[in-house]
This record gives C-alpha cells, structure tokens and sequence, in this order.
C-alpha cells in the first residue's frame, strides 16, 4: 500500500512559482513512476507531468511543457512538481500518483494509488 501527500499549493499572482511536494510511504517508492495530474474547476482531470522511477524520463502535458519540472528525490520518497511563469488557467487541484510500473504514462488509469490534492490558484 502506498500513501501519497501532497503539500505547497496556494494562491499567487500570475508570472509567479510554486514547489509542490508529494511525499510517499512504502517501501517501494524508488520503483514507482510518479505523475501529476490536475483538475480544474468544472473541467476533466488531465495529465500534467510523469517521471519513471530513475527520474531519468519525463514527459508533460504541451500545456506546461518549458514551464513545469517534475523531478523525484528517492532518498526521500518525494516528487517534486515545479510550476514556473504561472498562468490563471493553471488555476486547479494538483494531485500526486503512483504507478507500481516503473515506466512513465500520461493515462490516469495506469496509476494504482493518488493523493487527496492540493489547490492551486492563479490571479490575474
């Protein structure tokens, strides 16, 4: 069984950054791929980043492709998802997810566990 805790979001201006953890229990997060996913109000979830369990291959959605990085820290059982030159339209709930699979993927039902999300909101 793997828990996932998402923490930093929160509210800024348009332009600016946020970190976003996601801390992992289990034993086996070094083998997981991770992913992020979001979902915005009144709209479907949709796929954000993914990072395979090296921290080797990532991919992102075109949407934050140059202004988001997910990167992982096995060491601490942590995934990190940086979000650069925010947009109001980033403005959502972001959520953590696990894939017992090591290899990367955009596609919500191949993650196994999720976290409870946090909130991000982008003024303009």
């Amino acid at each position: 069984q793997v828990q996932l805790v998402e923490s930093g979001g929160g509210l800024v201006q348009a332009g600016g950054s946020l970190r976003l953890s996601c801390a992992a229990s289990g034993r086996f997060f070094s083998s997981n791929a991770m992913g992020w996913f979001r979902r915005a109000p009144g709209k479907e979830r949709e796929f954000v980043a993914t990072i395979n369990w090296s921290g080797r291959d990532t991919y992102y959605a075109d949407s934050v492709k140059g202004r988001f990085t997910i990167s992982r820290d096995n060491t601490k059982n942590t995934v990190y998802l940086q979000l650069n030159s925010l947009k109001p339209e980033d403005t959502a709930v972001y959520y953590c997810a696990a894939k017992i699979v090591g290899t990367t993927s955009y596609a919500a039902d191949a993650y196994n566990y999720w976290g409870q999300g946090t909130q991000v909101t982008v003024s303009s």
